[in-house]
């Protein structure tokens, strides 16, 4: 844990400006199990020094240059994988297992995607005797959440690389010890000093005030929708861009001709993996009203299979939820389903059997959900699906495209034509056909409430780029 109490600015890792200092739980004990520094806003304002200072010489690095240094940050990372992984682990409660196949390989794979996207992309060109050209939009703030820590510090530290941004991160304060591996990792590539910057802190003491730091050019947050709203008005005074992936609460149609035990098994699992923490989780799975009851048995028994328990043994598919109040959040909603008058097919309230500490909480599956309900409406973040009765397609669509959020949606059907129109109709940045392979190449990125802008491979670059027209450049 040697620094772990330490921030990293230009090219070294140091402590606060004043020590102050938050416990980091592991949630499958509810224990404190290392600590770290919070930053205020000279930590702050400290590091976005460094970061413009170090940016015009940055921005005018070759591509093959940066390409290499992302190459670098590869060959880290990957001999660094087995502790992210176990980082992750026990700092957010992924089984290991999943730690390993999905947390840090998302990093991983993210790294490549940007890299193969950024040997494919033309920074100028011209058009007619104008020459079109794309520059680093300047000093990027990142902040980042606890549920994918890996996926989404790559996700936006890779294009700032890219771009040549300069960049300030700061992870979540409740699954911070990840970032601070990946900081070593960037030390170890030997990113020249002042490019990347890392601030531990809480939202209040850091994340906003590097939203509204006139020093900032450009914010990229990844988090819920509440507090998107605040890193948006944050940023508002100094008219700078604002990247946001927010919430989600995705559909899933199942339409009649699908395969309805293939489908809803898989529906289940895309609702429960990570325990139900990600964003673009399909919580509303919607199912021909002839076939409901079907679906409600075949969702219980896919459902008793998700293992709930100790995330370093072997056979757990589901850690604990990631703190105390995600738990209270999940219980109560888990409540509100109940109360309002869905049925409980299996879970519901309190923790699993065997289970007295740590926040695990039951896998849950209601039936016969209406769509004005609590739990149809709002995002859970936990392991609770909700399955909706319909009685046309066209219904199914107007159900599904009522939500605050847009950020991804789901259809299953043998007819892949017919999935096809209806992904269409859907308003969401991502439509998933039957359940297909996480694809890095594709954008990512909300409708609505879920936020603006895109990531992921060439989509993320274009993010971090201003757009410049030399005119009569000549030919």
């Amino acid at each position: 844990m040697s620094n772990h109490l330490k921030f990293y600015i230009d090219g070294a890792f140091v402590d606060p400006l004043v020590p102050a200092t938050l416990d980091v739980i592991n949630p499958a004990t509810e224990e404190a199990y290392t600590k770290i520094s919070v930053g205020t806003a000279a930590d702050v304002d400290r590091a976005v020094s460094v970061a413009r200072a170090a940016f015009p010489a940055f921005a005018k690095t070759p591509k093959a240059e940066r390409l290499a240094m992302l190459k670098r940050i590869l060959e880290i990372y990957n001999e660094r994988y087995e502790d992210i992984a176990r980082a992750v682990s026990e700092e957010m409660g992924a089984p290991l297992s999943f730690a390993r196949a999905a947390q840090a390989w998302a990093g991983q794979v993210h790294m490549e995607a940007t890299i193969k996207a950024m040997e494919e992309f033309t920074f100028e060109y011209p058009r007619g005797s104008t020459r079109i050209v794309m520059e680093p939009i300047g000093v990027v703030g990142l902040i980042t959440p606890w549920n994918w820590p890996l996926n989404q510090i790559v996700c936006k530290v890779a294009p700032a690389i890219a771009t040549g941004c300069t960049m300030v991160l700061k992870p979540s304060e409740i699954a911070p010890i990840s970032g601070i591996v990946f900081a070593e990792i960037m030390h170890a590539a030997g990113i020249p000093k002042g490019v990347f910057n890392l601030v531990n802190g809480t939202g209040p003491d850091v994340g906003q005030v590097m939203a509204s730091h006139p020093g900032i050019d450009m914010v990229s947050f990844t988090g819920s929708t509440r507090a998107g709203i605040i890193v948006a008005k944050s940023a508002a005074d100094t008219v700078k861009r604002v990247a946001q992936e927010l919430g989600g609460k995705s559909a899933n149609i199942i339409l009649p001709d699908a395969d309805l035990e293939a489908a809803v098994t898989a529906g289940v699992g895309g609702c429960f993996g990570n325990s139900g923490q990600s964003c673009d989780a399909p919580t509303r799975m919607f199912v021909p009203a002839e076939r409901h009851a079907e679906a409600l048995e075949i969702a219980r028994a896919a459902a008793e299979t998700h293992k709930v328990g100790d995330p370093l043994a072997e056979d757990t598919v589901l850690g604990p939820l990631v703190s105390q109040l995600q738990f209270d959040k999940v219980q109560r909603l888990i409540k509100s389903g109940i109360d309002e008058g869905a049925t409980l097919v299996t879970g519901g309230l309190g923790r699993p059997d065997g289970l007295n500490r740590g926040y695990y909480v039951k896998p849950t599956v209601f039936g016969n959900v209406q769509h004005e309900m609590t739990i149809s409406r709002e995002e859970i973040f936990g392991p609770v699906l909700s399955i909706l009765p319909y009685a046309s397609e066209a219904e199914a669509i107007e159900k599904a495209n009522d939500t605050v959020y847009g950020l991804a949606a789901y259809i299953a059907s043998t007819d892949l034509d017919h999935a096809r129109a209806v992904a269409r109709e859907l308003r969401a940045g991502t439509v998933n056909i039957n359940y297909p392979d996480w694809d890095t190449h594709a954008p990512f990125g909300g409708y609505k409430q879920s936020g603006n802008g895109r990531e992921y491979a060439d989509w993320g670059i274009h993010d971090f780029l201003e757009i410049k027209g030399i005119v009569g450049y000549g030919d």
